[in-house]
């Protein structure tokens, strides 16, 4: 599988996201994933199922070592003494010792970002996660993190999909050495049916979905953490190697970005980035 490197962290481009799946459903489909390939897991302690995903963890044969698993801190719970409980308790939720990477879930500008970025850097002083990261962060609170933090913010994930036009933001991160982690990346579904996708699932015999996967993952630095509640669409949202997407198909989808289409943008969002 395609790996994403970054601040010297490693993980596999497509991964799975948890995001409202819960209980049983939840473990299942990430054990499942696992034994269909997936390496590399998304959840967070606002999911309320970080117990589930470890059970997922444990319920498949997969070696921990070879799982690259991510977790986030709430925005209110970024604080210095907040944030490393927060990492304390989706541990003890997850059922594991440490995770590969820990985000910041939002910014909070009521919380000194050199007061969560000092905390982050210290959770991962004390070994509870390999790696950290930021979600969500724009382009001004980016930089600004960067220069706070001692340790490699090695992602910023963020809302991207073709109907968002992300390329200033991918343009700053790729000149701090940070991936791109696209959440929501299939965009709800909206584009599912425009020309620009369809015309090239049916050149390369793939699905819509799988199209506008490879758009993600064949953009340098950028990976994609699909949600799905069905088991049988796990195998088809890791099936992306086998072809390639041409410039001018890629450059079709990207021009969809125009839209400005957002989903996630509530009352404690930053303001946006302009592109």
């Amino acid at each position: 599988m395609h790996l994403v490197k970054a601040g010297g962290a490693e993980f596999p481009a497509i991964g799975l996201g948890t995001y409202t799946l819960k209980g049983d459903q939840c473990r299942d489909l990430v054990a499942h994933a696992l034994d269909v390939g997936y390496r590399h897991i998304d959840t967070a302690a606002l999911y309320d199922n970080e117990a589930a995903v470890g059970e997922g963890l444990r319920a498949s044969a997969t070696p921990r070592d070879d799982i690259f698993l991510t977790t986030k801190a709430w925005y209110t719970e970024i604080g210095a003494r907040a944030l490393e409980a927060s990492a304390e308790a989706s541990l003890k939720r997850l059922g594991l010792d440490h995770v590969d990477l820990l985000l910041i879930h939002w910014p909070n500008p009521e919380v000194p970002l050199a007061e969560s970025i000092g905390a982050l850097n210290r959770v991962r002083e004390r070994g509870l996660t390999r790696h950290i990261g930021v979600s969500n962060f724009t382009r001004p609170l980016l930089e600004q993190a960067v220069a706070l933090s001692a340790a490699p913010l090695v992602c910023n994930q963020a809302e991207y999909h073709p109907q968002l036009n992300q390329s200033a933001l991918l343009t700053t991160m790729r000149k701090h050495d940070i991936a791109f982690v696209s959440h929501s990346p299939l965009g709800r579904g909206e584009t599912l049916s425009s020309p620009a996708i369809t015309d090239a699932a049916r050149t390369h015999g793939k699905t819509p979905g799988q199209i506008i996967l490879r758009w993600h993952i064949q953009q340098p630095g950028v990976a994609a953490i699909p949600r799905t509640a069905n088991p049988a669409r796990l195998p088809e949202n890791i099936d992306l190697f086998d072809f390639a997407l041409s410039d001018a198909e890629m450059a079709a989808i990207s021009a969809l970005g125009s839209a400005g289409r957002r989903f996630c943008d509530y009352a404690f969002a930053p303001e946006w980035d302009r592109n």
